[in-house]
């Protein structure tokens, strides 16, 4: 017997933090019977579990996938504001994937979409401190004090930053790695020194990186990557 929302998560559902709030709605069914307890457990080889009155399956196989996101794409498999989602550019992927932490609507750059929720799970929690590095086209020129301040934490949403590494790519650009998952962080981190942010791009996520993967375009992890992912997350 395990948690509904690690079944969920390794069904390629949602992440478990996702499949929580999928529960809290009503939307998750054990055997006929809507569960709202997050401390639920069963058994995903037994039970009839359905989400939105579809039953899930367990994959058969994993799948990790790297996406080269452009800008004007949300990150999430649905949005009620019919925007494009990062799913429509899987074109050729049938199995249920989806994506692993954010990259918001304006942004470009590398993301990771899966159905391994163990995996997804690791990446995103900040205990494992996995790098995202990010390359940034800012407004005004920061000077030394302002790249001090960033790499030393500042202050978004009534909460300090962890420690950054800041180094600069020219008068307005700045290549920026964080290790948390925070909404929109570079992006606040730069509004918070007065640079604002005009393009951002993300071109690692911990050990992996791509710059022949064109915008809008994706790939299968190899098995070597795939390790290395792990490795990076102590799985």
């Amino acid at each position: 017997m395990e948690r509904l929302q690690k079944i969920l998560s390794q069904a390629g559902i949602a992440s478990r933090r996702a499949s929580e709030q999928l529960m809290l709605e009503g939307r998750v069914s054990v055997n006929g019977a809507t569960v709202l307890e997050l401390g639920t457990k069963a058994d995903a080889s037994r039970d009839d579990i359905r989400v939105d009155g579809r039953r899930i399956k367990i994959p058969e196989r994993h799948l990790y996938l790297l996406l080269n996101k452009p800008r004007g794409y949300v990150t999430t498999r649905s949005d009620p504001q019919k925007r494009p989602t990062v799913i429509d550019l899987l074109v050729g992927v049938r199995e249920y994937v989806y994506p692993v932490g954010r990259l918001d609507y304006d942004s470009e750059g590398l993301l990771i979409l899966t159905n391994d929720g163990d995996l997804a799970a690791r990446l995103t929690h900040p205990r494992h401190g996995v790098a995202r590095v990010y390359e940034a086209s800012v407004l005004g020129v920061p000077d030394e004090h302002d790249m001090k301040r960033l790499a030393k934490g500042v202050t978004i949403d009534g909460q300090r930053t962890g420690p950054a590494e800041v180094m600069s790519l020219g008068p307005s650009r700045l290549r920026i790695t964080v290790r948390e998952g925070r909404n929109r962080q570079v992006r606040k981190m730069c509004d918070a020194i007065g640079h604002p942010v005009n393009e951002l791009r993300r071109v690692a996520i911990g050990p992996l990186r791509d710059a022949k993967l064109k915008v809008g375009k994706w790939r299968a992890l190899t098995a070597h990557e795939v390790e290395r992912l792990r490795a990076a997350v102590s799985l």
